[in-house]
């Protein structure tokens, strides 16, 4: 099993962290490593890491050159991480690592590829994050489907099947809470009580929620776009029945020279227009951004060091992906040393 932790400033988390989710792999029986990826974090929680690695073998350290954001420091976890089960959970252990080994039971007892971890109850958080929360679940619904669970953020299990089937996918930096869902593998739920933040303050303020919520829209779905395209339709509806309008009077002889409703109608169209100007700005954006073809995240240091094997896999001396170079008989060669 591999466990994935993206952190960003998390110093005063990670020795309470640590203690919690060694007692909980240790218990397992079952090799395992943790990939613990500081997103650039500007406190000490790089040096911590390394500290706590001296006394934990399993703990692998992995640094991205400058803060990358959530989401991509997570895939860079994912795509490096070795195991054949995936777990990945925050550091502030808001969701409880305890969990994992039902996760892990749910998954192998029912052959499942999916677990997803499902925040029954929310009264930790405050109101306003609890309503905007679900304001975005019921908006992910809507536009994804029903196949996106309700109040499960990135405490999820992910088999290496469904790893493998987003290391092929052409995003950069995917939605991974809608982007699970969608593809369709076979999935279940573990319900349990989310809990205070352990240390620290939360890396989530309002401008990431509202751009997580933006990236979450724009990367998976066109239906902004098809907004767009009704009210510009109801614009022409709107604007033919008003020129009719006033041709009639102009007939009758009953126009009256003004500005209000002219100023009026070029201020609501313009308005229109620029609000979906943006809207389409941001497709044209994610585009350009492809275009550029920029990588989502830089490795600045990975600690597991070269040739070293893990889990059934190596990494190779040149410093590429370690998913890339899986190959079943590494495994059977491993065991027989």
């Amino acid at each position: 099993m591999s466990v994935v932790i993206p952190m960003y400033n998390e110093e005063s988390a990670l020795p309470i962290m640590s203690r919690r989710l060694r007692g909980v792999l240790d218990a397992l029986g079952d090799r395992y490593e943790v990939v613990a990826v500081d997103d650039g974090s500007a406190d000490r929680t790089a040096e911590v890491l390394r500290e706590l690695r001296a006394d934990w073998p399993e703990l692998r350290v992995v640094s991205l050159r400058r803060n990358s954001g959530h989401q991509a420091a997570l895939l860079a976890g994912l795509m490096r991480a070795s195991g054949d089960y995936l777990v990945s959970i925050d550091a502030d252990l808001q969701d409880p690592p305890e969990v994992i080994p039902e996760m892990l039971r749910l998954a192998q007892r029912d052959g499942l590829h999916v677990v997803y971890g499902v925040r029954s109850d929310r009264s930790t958080d405050t109101a306003f994050k609890r309503g905007t929360a679900s304001a975005y679940y019921r908006l992910m619904r809507k536009l994804a489907g029903r196949h996106v669970p309700a109040q499960a953020g990135d405490f999820r299990l992910l088999s290496r099947d469904v790893v493998e089937v987003l290391r092929e996918l052409p995003e950069r930096t995917p939605v991974l809470r809608v982007v699970v869902p969608w593809l369709g593998f076979a999935s279940g739920e573990v319900s349990y009580l989310r809990a205070e933040r352990v240390a620290g303050e939360t890396k989530y303020p309002l401008s990431r929620m509202v751009r997580l919520a933006a990236d979450s829209v724009t990367s998976f779905s066109a239906a902004p776009l098809r907004i767009a395209t009704w009210f510009g339709a109801a614009g022409m509806v709107v604007s033919s029945v008003l020129i009719v309008m006033a041709f009639v009077r102009y007939l009758a002889g009953a126009t009256v020279p003004g500005w209000a409703s002219v100023f009026v109608a070029v201020l609501f169209f313009g308005a229109v227009q620029m609000l979906f100007l943006g809207l389409l700005g941001e497709y044209v954006g994610r585009i350009y951004t492809a275009i550029q073809g920029r990588p989502a995240y830089l490795i600045a240091e990975d600690s597991i060091v070269a040739g070293e094997s893990l889990v059934g896999r190596r990494v190779a001396a040149d410093g590429a992906d370690p998913g890339r170079l899986r190959q079943p008989e590494q495994r059977s060669v491993e065991v027989s040393v």
